[in-house]
């Protein structure tokens, strides 16, 4: 038997695996992982802090820098608690919009996620084809709001602005474009024996341990738990939709890349009825008052964002800054298992893992 010294060794922050200024403490013995210590914070900026002394409206760009693939959502986290204490009404169309915006987020985030998993485990070419079809979304939102990545468009009671003439055209022809791209990704890479046997069977968990660890989205849903805030508890427009919940059943990096290619194409599902019954005209914004203050009281709302379920918890004392914000943060929470996942693998199945999971760190410092 070869005898070995342990090694430790640092994998970030810098590490481009690691998606920001992620770092993670690995000890090794040879190539097994014996211990694994996450390593948070090069990224923290305080943002629930910053927030107590923000009025509401002033808070809305801070969540745009949380999770930066995601920013429609945790727009809509932020604006969807606030209008919840205030018991405020929300023109249809408006919702409308709020809600194509956030699955093209869901899409586009999704992109960006398959092409840099599939760089981090070798693959070059997905990664150009996932940033080619993401860019169509962009434009769309820069259409849209003016930005390609910080959009700051959701507003209390509403949007900032409504659609410009022939955007919704635009959205309802990206829609079978994508669908066609999916078939593509799936005869590029889905059944590439190299990148099957990177994945198949790594990273595996049960549903029990998912739900121990507070685990969401993607990452519970491989288990065969079927949850989506947007079905049991649904919010926005969701209800009128027909969509399926893609689940897994091994619960390995395999489930949870079938999972997010299964929800692109659900996403793009219900785009397409959106746009079906998107109203020809309307206000973008309901009856606000001109300085937001919610009355006593807190309030908690959650929905779901590409990496799982994002909360929002707000304690007011009738001012027009929040006493306390609080985020739930779907990487954050998800990146508890990971000490877990490791221990005993190689450091090869290590980067497997880390992209398996999906993480923004701007969400996991906030």
């Amino acid at each position: 038997m070869i005898r070995t010294e342990e090694l430790l060794l640092n994998v970030g922050p810098q590490h481009p695996s690691t998606h920001g200024v992620f770092r993670i403490i690995v000890k090794l013995d040879g190539e097994v992982i014996k211990e694994a210590t996450p390593v948070m914070g090069y990224l923290h900026r305080g943002t629930e802090k910053l927030a107590e002394s923000l009025n509401y409206t002033q808070i809305i760009p801070y969540t745009d820098r949380m999770d930066y693939v995601s920013a429609m959502t945790n727009n809509y986290v932020l604006v969807h608690a606030v209008e919840t204490m205030m018991g405020l009404e929300v023109p249809e169309r408006a919702e409308f919009l709020r809600l194509i915006v956030m699955e093209l987020q869901r899409v586009a985030s999704h992109l960006v996620w398959w092409g840099t998993y599939l760089l981090d485990i070798g693959a070059m070419s997905p990664f150009l084809y996932a940033f080619r079809d993401r860019e169509m979304i962009i434009n769309l939102f820069n259409e849209l709001c003016g930005a390609r990545l910080t959009y700051n468009y959701m507003r209390i009671g509403g949007v900032k602005w409504d659609a410009p003439p022939g955007w919704i055209d635009k959205v309802k022809e990206f829609i079978p474009y994508m669908e066609g791209k999916l078939e593509e990704y799936d005869r590029l890479v889905s059944g590439n024996e190299i990148f099957l046997a990177r994945i198949r069977g790594v990273g595996k968990y049960d549903a029990e341990t998912a739900i121990d660890y507070g685990l969401s989205g993607a990452n519970l849903r491989c288990t065969g738990v079927n949850w989506d805030l947007r079905k049991n508890e649904p919010y926005s427009l969701y209800d009128r939709f027909q969509f399926d919940v893609p689940t897994g059943s091994v619960g390995d990096c395999y489930d949870r890349y079938r999972i997010r290619l299964a929800e692109i194409a659900q996403s793009l599902r219900i785009l397409r009825q959106a746009i079906q019954q998107f109203p020809d005209e309307g206000p973008t914004m309901g009856k606000v008052p001109r300085v937001i203050r919610p009355p006593a009281g807190e309030v908690y709302v959650r929905i779901e964002s590409p990496r799982g379920e994002i909360g929002c918890h707000i304690v007011s004392q009738g001012k027009a800054e929040p006493y306390r914000l609080k985020f739930r943060r779907p990487s954050f929470v998800n990146l508890g298992i990971l000490p877990k996942l490791l221990e005993g693998e190689t450091m090869t199945n290590l980067i497997t893992i880390l992209g398996g999971i999906d993480i923004v760190v701007g969400e996991v410092d906030c």
